[in-house]
């Protein structure tokens, strides 16, 4: 089978880019894979694909080398097709809408496959017929405005299957989208066993990864450590990340005097060696489409402590056996969670091993499947659907036909 990924950017980081590595690198064992990434803004990617998956570009923004294109007049004319409500809007444009088209009008695939809502938008207006068109949600329903819904709902009919992380957002779109013979399933993104030892459970640190963003909610987690600070001060923090609340946060860190409890790491890659020295990991968002560091860092044998946000963690984790649920917001619930863990060594560890073995399910083998199974299984509908269209073009055939002997029967009644 010849599966064919169409992506933003693949040589960036980023959740979509990791999973679909993870993803694509696996199906390349047993079929024929492509990676079509719009733009190619560096010389290699960051994740490592395997080297049997092909890897290309459309548009190179690479500048000083010579296949540079950002100063092509059409690379400054606002996108037509590329759904305006979506959030990377701003970086696509007429050459993006040129080359995309082309790709899709020309593609050699028995599967195509979009990692955005924009790309899916280009993928059921303009893919060929012949390939099963698949749109991966890697967001959430609830997290678009009402304007990309609208969008969405006009085209994504024409797509044959809608894959979402989780099953809450599955249902959101069963539930809100007309999405007439489209099929719509959760399949959660994979993430392959580490290359490291999992922590053993005997390190005070408890760990957390992620966007330094307002929806991470570092700020509660910084303020619950304070608490854990005032119970048991020989545990740190370590939080990893970059982004826009880093000067915030780092002023709660001196303004709660833990500047020798609670740091910012900064950016790590890969992340397992850190997830593995580390015996708690802390997840304190307000929204998770997903919860790849949730995965992360059980696959590295750490129990979790999060809030019950939508959409993902309380379909990964199993509280109470593998980690631990907490209410949204809430600073006291948070540090109450990790201190459960923290003053309990034996818990500690039957949660980090619990969190091990249930983290399997999520393995790129399993998932990847789950992908050949859906693309069987749309496969057979599609041929099926072909065959009943078939029919009925025969039987419409014979029907006509015997229409004109018999109108040309009693014509010659007539003439007689």
């Amino acid at each position: 089978m010849h599966i064919s990924f169409l992506i933003h950017n693949a040589y960036g980081i980023g959740g979509t880019i990791r999973t679909t590595c993870n993803l694509a690198s696996t199906l390349a064992e047993q079929h024929d894979v492509e990676v079509v990434s719009v733009f190619r803004h560096r010389d290699e990617p960051v994740f490592d694909f395997a080297p049997n998956v092909r890897l290309r570009h459309l548009v190179d923004i690479r500048k000083g080398e010579r296949g540079y294109e950002g100063d092509r007049p059409e690379y400054h004319s606002p996108a037509q097709v590329f759904p305006y409500a979506e959030g990377r809007y701003q970086q696509y444009n007429a050459l993006t809408d040129e080359r995309i088209a082309d790709h899709l009008a020309s593609v050699d695939a028995d599967v195509v496959i979009g990692t955005r809502p924009g790309l899916n938008v280009h993928l059921a207006r303009q893919t060929k017929r012949g390939p099963l068109r698949v749109g991966q949600e890697h967001l959430t329903l609830d997290s678009h405005s009402k304007a990309l819904r609208n969008q969405l709902r006009g085209v994504y009919p024409r797509l044959d299957a809608l894959t979402t992380t989780t099953e809450a957002d599955a249902r959101a779109y069963r539930g809100t989208m007309r999405l007439p013979g489209v099929r719509v399933q959760a399949v959660p993104n994979s993430v392959p066993r580490p290359d490291v030892s999992p922590a053993d459970g005997t390190g005070k640190w408890v760990v957390a990864a992620g966007r330094l963003a307002p929806v991470k909610r570092y700020d509660l987690l910084i303020r619950a450590f304070d608490r854990v600070r005032g119970e048991r001060p020989d545990w740190r923090l370590r939080i990893y990340g970059s982004g826009k609340q880093k000067d915030r946060l780092r002023a709660l860190i001196d303004e709660l005097g833990l500047y020798n409890h609670v740091f910012l790491m900064g950016p790590a890659h890969p992340i397992d060696p850190e997830w593995a020295k580390g015996s708690i990991a802390a997840v304190t968002s307000s929204l998770e489409s997903f919860g790849m560091t949730i995965v992360e860092a059980m696959r590295c044998g750490l129990p979790v402590v999060s809030t019950d946000c939508p959409h993902g963690p309380g379909e990964i984790i199993d509280n109470g056996v593998d980690g631990r649920l907490v209410p949204v917001g809430d600073v006291d619930a948070i540090a109450d969670g990790l201190l459960e863990l923290i003053n309990n060594d034996a818990l500690r560890e039957r949660m980090g091993q619990a969190a091990l073995q249930d983290s399997e399910r999520f393995d790129p083998a399993r998932i990847a499947e789950r992908y050949e199974s859906l693309f069987h299984d749309l496969r057979g509908r599609t041929t099926a659907i072909g065959r009943v269209r078939g029919s009925l073009h025969r039987t419409r055939g014979t029907l006509l036909g015997s229409g004109y002997n018999a109108r040309a029967a009693l014509h010659r009644g007539r003439r007689t």
